[in-house]
Order: structure tokens, then sequence, then C-alpha cells
């Protein structure tokens, strides 16, 4: 019965003798590569779930280390697609909001400075959007320039507008300009001024100076106000004041949200508005209360 037992605890191991069964030495050194052949799946397989644990990444965070060089352009260029061209007659550039990139990527220092290149070399500007401090919108240069002269077509301020788009634009780091830079560095006069106020591309900061803005984007402001407020009140009313960010895209939207809802769950969640959980179900997003 012994003999019979070792032969099936070690058949196809490394016994293929009835003799071999009765040398004391083998049969320690078959048992001891039996468990080493153990220890080692083991091993192994601890290795993988460590692996899996350290490779999930949060809604809203980028494994910058791992996943390559931070590419703001690029994130810029995929938050885009989001943007509602349809809802504004295609008549308004694409905009993100500046806080929105912090959805994506946690490092917020690299982010500024990429924004900040990619203004230097005149490629992206930035706009103080008014209804909040530390609101701004981000649009490309050349799609700005493309919609303000589509929307000037026609108008007796296209002179003027044409001048400030090949003066100030190209060079612009700014958010605002007061009347002294605007009349002795670009040269303009008081009456071209007025004209830029009534297009559209400035508008009045306070007396004697202006904010550069993006011509009839009013409305833009007006439904990712609304918008904002209503998917915020979708998270207040789930249980607990929380909802899984995968269960709140797919949620039916109401009339006062006007944008895509993942527009307005990179904005939440950038404006710090909510405050991502992960659990073992998903993300789930909860209110913060101020």
């Amino acid at each position: 019965m012994f003999r019979s037992r070792v032969l099936l605890f070690f058949s196809g191991v490394c016994l293929n003798d009835w003799k071999i069964l009765f040398d004391k030495e083998l049969l320690q050194q078959c048992f001891k590569s039996v468990m080493n052949r153990k220890r080692a799946l083991i091993s192994d397989t601890f290795k993988v779930n460590k692996r899996r644990v350290g490779n999930e990444k949060q809604f809203g965070a980028v494994n910058n280390g791992e996943a390559g060089p931070l590419d703001v352009k690029a994130t810029l260029q995929d938050l885009m697609t989001l943007f509602p061209r349809k809802l504004f007659n295609d008549a308004l550039p694409q905009i993100v909001l500046k806080h929105q990139l912090y959805s994506i990527h946690n490092d917020r220092t690299q982010v500024d400075r990429q924004l900040s290149d990619l203004r230097e070399q005149g490629e992206l500007l930035m706009f103080q959007l008014g209804f909040d401090a530390e609101a701004f919108g981000l649009v490309f240069a050349a799609d700005y320039k493309a919609k303000v002269l589509a929307g000037e077509e026609g108008r007796g301020t296209r002179g003027t507008v044409d001048k400030f788009l090949e003066k100030v634009l190209p060079s612009c780091k700014d958010l605002s300009f007061n009347k002294e830079k605007m009349l002795k560095e670009f040269l303009f006069t008081d009456s071209e001024i007025t004209q830029l106020v009534k297009s559209g591309v400035l508008t009045v900061r306070d007396a004697g100076s202006w904010w550069l803005s993006i011509p009839n984007s009013g409305r833009f402001t007006k439904y990712l106000i609304q918008g904002r407020k209503a998917v915020l009140g979708m998270v207040k009313k789930s249980k607990y004041n929380e909802v899984l960010k995968a269960e709140l895209e797919e949620r039916q939207t109401n009339s006062q949200v006007k944008f895509q809802i993942k527009y307005h769950i990179h904005d939440i969640i950038g404006a710090e508005l909510v405050e991502c959980i992960p659990t073992t179900s998903g993300t789930v997003l909860r209110c913060v209360d101020y």
C-alpha cells in the first residue's frame, strides 16, 4: 500500500522504475524538486497579482512614469472632440477648460508648463471665462482665427479685426491688455479699440483694460454653468451623495444638459467639485462639501 501511494504521488515527475522507490536519497531529491516547483508557481502567481494591482489607474489619473511622457496637446485634442460644434452652428472654436486637463493628468505643474510652452509658440490661446476667477478656456489659435474671420465676413469691423489678428494674436501671451499697450505697442486708436469690443475679440475688464475674448461665447458659458449644476445634482441625488462614474456616464440627461455628459464629468472632477474614490466596482464620484 505504501509503495502504491508513493508511486502515485511521484508518477510522471521523476520515478519510472519500481526499484528506485527503495533509494531513500533519490526519494528525498524528488520530493525536494516537487516542492521547489510548487514554491516557484506560488511565487509567480503573487508576482502577477502585484503587477496587476500596480497597473490599475484611477479615473482622471495618468501613470506618467510608465505610460510615456505627458502630452497635453494630445489630451486637448481628445477633450475637444467632446465639444458640441453643432450646438453653436459651428460658429465657435472648440473650447476646453484648463481644469479639465487636471481630471486626466495628476501632475499639474507639468500641465501648466506645457500649456505655457504652447502659448509661447503661438499655438494656443487662453481666456478668462468670467463666471469664475479660476475658470480659463483654452482654444487653438488657428481655430480661433478661422471662426473670428468667418464671423466678420461682410462686417464693417473686418479691417480692424484683421489688424488685431495679425499684430496681437501671434504674440498673445496675455489674458488682458491695458490701454497704453493697445495704443503704443499695437498702435490701435481709441476708435479701433471700440470696434474690437463691438466685434467680441475684446471685452471690458475695467476702465482702460480689456480681456481677450471669444466672440459669441456667452451661450457657451450659460450652457456650461447650467449643465454643471444639473450633473452635480445627479450626484447629490444619488445615495450617500455618490455615484459610480461609469453609471453617471450612461445616465439620461434632461434639457438642462446641452453638452455630452463626459464633458461635464471632466469639468466637475477638474474643478474639484467631486472627489474620485477608487473601489472594486470602479471609480466613485462623491460630492465635495464646502
